[in-house]
């Protein structure tokens, strides 16, 4: 039922809708057409010619180089020449006397040199062993040649045994001034030293014995 009163109600609204668009479509046919203007059509050109174009010339003139007078040159003032001394040359104060040089008898002469005993040049550092888990020391004892060089290399204690080898490496490479005894040199025996490790930890700290 209420289907039927819409279609009752839209019917009319519908039929005054088309009418009014037939009268609209109607009106606009029977108008006169007229046609609009025409434009022109562009035209393009691809390959122009350009024109030639002409380099102007400067054009100047030189003048004649007018002739240059040079100046005269500057007047030259008289130098006085420096006078030559007329006293002579002083004498230099603490020279060296004339003597008599003495005569020496290749015979009797002899350098003689001080006695001294036997002193360390160089000491080379010892290897810390790598098994070593703290630090130490080692007590050693050593004859030195007359050439400086140590031998008979020993150690009389050591805090741990695993010192010992490297403390008789490091004093193995050492190097002496011999013993002098009237003159010359002679074996030092009996050379007592000391030998230290140090182990540090991770921070830097020395680890003690």
């Amino acid at each position: 039922m209420g289907n039927i009163i819409r279609w009752v109600l839209l019917l009319p609204l519908a039929a005054v809708a088309t009418f009014y668009i037939f009268t609209l479509m109607t009106a606009l046919i029977s108008g006169k057409f007229e046609a609009g203007e025409k434009f022109e059509t562009p035209s393009f050109e691809i390959n122009p010619i350009a024109d030639d174009i002409q380099v102007v010339k400067r054009q100047t003139t030189v003048q004649k180089v007018k002739r240059v007078v040079t100046p005269p040159p500057p007047p030259q003032i008289e130098r006085q020449q420096a006078a030559k001394p007329a006293e002579a040359i002083a004498s230099i104060e603490g020279a060296i006397p004339e003597f008599t040089a003495p005569k020496i008898d290749r015979k009797s002469f002899k350098i003689q040199v001080s006695d001294r005993d036997a002193q360390p040049l160089v000491r080379i550092p010892p290897v810390m062993p790598t098994n070593a888990e703290k630090s130490g020391h080692c007590k050693v004892r050593f004859d030195v040649s007359p050439e400086g060089a140590p031998f008979n290399v020993q150690t009389t204690y050591c805090t741990q045994r695993l010192f010992e080898r490297a403390t008789i490496k490091s004093v193995q490479k050492w190097k002496y001034n011999p013993k002098i005894v009237d003159g010359r040199a002679t074996a030092r025996s009996g050379v007592e030293s000391k030998i230290s490790f140090k182990l540090v930890d991770e921070r830097g700290r020395p680890i003690p014995e």
